[in-house]
């Protein structure tokens, strides 16, 4: 029987980065892991955030070559080849995965293959991908399983036509309409990516807005840019019924806005349902321990990550209310090893955690919107400046979109900063690095930025909120 100080069960972006920051303490450390391809890295490596930047890198791309033109260049004939695309995505995978195993090698962490469960105190049971069952002795575990794709009970998936994200990933097809049943970070990605790969794209989205849970000005501007694309965008709307077809799919589509219960046949080639994650908990044994979990799987932590039975401790997409994003759950990693490690675990503030999504044009933000600040009771004053006045926005060809900061009258506190247009995720750095120093709106209005860039714009909105634009 192996004897480890810390057992991480999962290896996506939260678990390996656990079980290196535990390494780097000097906790001798083992990762388990159920992909039966046997790589590191989990969703968001293999069949999420990797992949998918992928393939959208290959539809910015071809979005640009359409326009080529603009640019003062010849090109004829350019589109998007299947499965050249589905070289370039896998050729990034692999190499991501490659370089897991790597980290997990130079820090002398045990990788055990197979299903991870919590076997009694202080032992996690690997079922072994060959049949056998291995009990790993530890002083802690921490579950960093990660989540699935959710899926409603009226729509039956055959993964040919009425698919979820993971299955289109695989799919060989570009739809010639695709009909994509929720406007989150997903839904929207999708639709942006095969948009410019040449599909009709019809959203449906039920709540009032794509992107609910984005500032409004910033969804509004997105719902403008994608009705632009041709993109047949539809809020506060339903699907209630599917069927397949011999060619495709028929989807009645519902309005749900005023009580109305307005109904259409929406007829496509293909259904994405893209209506969000559920936590993967099961078959981890959980029920003899203290840990506690809701109605929906997910497990409840304190402000460490520490969950009810104080061994287990839990990160990343199956815990509750938190954002279900990478980069997220890499932190709660670390606060999570450094709790265990007494290295002066600092907690999260999930406000300041900048929250991305890769459509065109992007969108990120972080902190507050305006409703939101309205909402908390602030004396909200906020400040705009449009991507079309920058000059580096014009030399690229993306023009769209602006960046708005919030913030509240008196103190001239910073409450969030949000941005759509180009490069937004990378640009939104700038205001999370602004909340975690807690910045006011003058100190980003005296910082200098750069000419010609983009991140122009990100100064530009602080003298517009100070009511001193400059090239307004």
């Amino acid at each position: 029987m192996s004897t480890y100080d810390v057992v991480v069960i999962g290896s996506g972006p939260g678990g390996y980065v656990a079980a290196i920051r535990a390494a780097q303490a000097g906790l001798e450390t083992a990762i388990v892991e159920r992909e039966e391809t046997e790589r590191l890295g989990g969703t968001c490596l293999l069949r999420g955030c990797i992949p998918t930047k992928a393939m959208l890198q290959t539809a910015e791309l071809a979005e640009k070559m359409q326009h080529a033109g603009d640019f003062g260049l010849d090109v004829d004939g350019a589109g998007v080849n299947v499965e050249k695309m589905d070289a370039f995505r896998q050729k990034n995978i692999e190499k991501n995965a490659r370089g897991v195993a790597y980290l997990m090698k130079k820090n002398d962490i045990d990788v055990h293959w197979g299903h991870g469960r919590i076997a009694g105190p202080g032992e996690v049971a690997v079922e072994t991908h060959g049949g056998d069952t291995e009990v790993l002795e530890t002083e802690h575990c921490i579950l960093a399983t990660g989540s699935a794709c959710a899926h409603l009970p009226f729509i039956e998936l055959d993964g040919d036509r009425v698919m979820d994200s993971d299955q289109l990933l695989e799919s060989e097809q570009i739809p010639n309409h695709m009909l994509v049943l929720g406007a989150g970070a997903v839904g929207t990605e999708w639709a942006s990516c095969y948009r410019r790969y040449g599909s009709e794209i019809t959203l449906v989205e039920m709540e009032d807005q794509i992107l609910p849970v984005e500032d409004t000005d910033i969804s509004a501007e997105l719902e403008k840019s994608f009705e632009r694309q041709g993109m047949d965008v539809r809020t506060s709307s339903k699907i209630t019924d599917v069927e397949k077809t011999e060619d495709g799919v028929r989807a009645v589509v519902e309005t749900t806005d005023d009580g109305a219960g307005d109904s259409e046949v929406v007829e496509a080639s293909h259904l994405l349902v893209a209506v969000g994650r559920r936590p993967v908990t099961e078959g981890l044994d959980l029920e003899p321990t203290a840990v506690q979990r809701d109605d929906q799987g997910h497990v409840h932590v304190d402000e460490y990550m520490q969950t009810d039975e104080d061994w287990i401790y839990a990160i990343g997409d199956i815990l509750p209310d938190v954002p279900k994003l990478a980069h997220v759950a890499s932190h709660e990693a670390i606060l999570a090893v450094d709790h265990i490690a007494d290295e002066d675990p600092h907690p999260i503030d999930y406000e300041r955690a900048p929250m991305c999504t890769y459509c065109s044009p992007e969108v990120a933000s972080v902190g507050l919107s305006e409703r939101e600040a309205h909402e908390r009771g602030y004396d909200v004053k906020t400040g705009q400046f449009p991507f079309s006045a920058i000059g580096k926005a014009t030399i690229v060809g993306q023009e769209e979109g602006f960046v708005k900061i919030v913030s509240e009258e008196k103190y001239d506190e910073l409450l969030g900063v949000h941005i759509v247009g180009p490069k937004a995720t990378e640009l939104i750095t700038e205001g999370t690095i602004a909340m975690e120093l807690e910045s006011t709106v003058l100190e980003m209005e005296h910082t200098m930025h750069p000419h010609p860039t983009l991140s122009e714009a990100v100064g530009e909105a602080a003298h517009a909120l100070m009511s001193e634009p400059i090239h307004a």
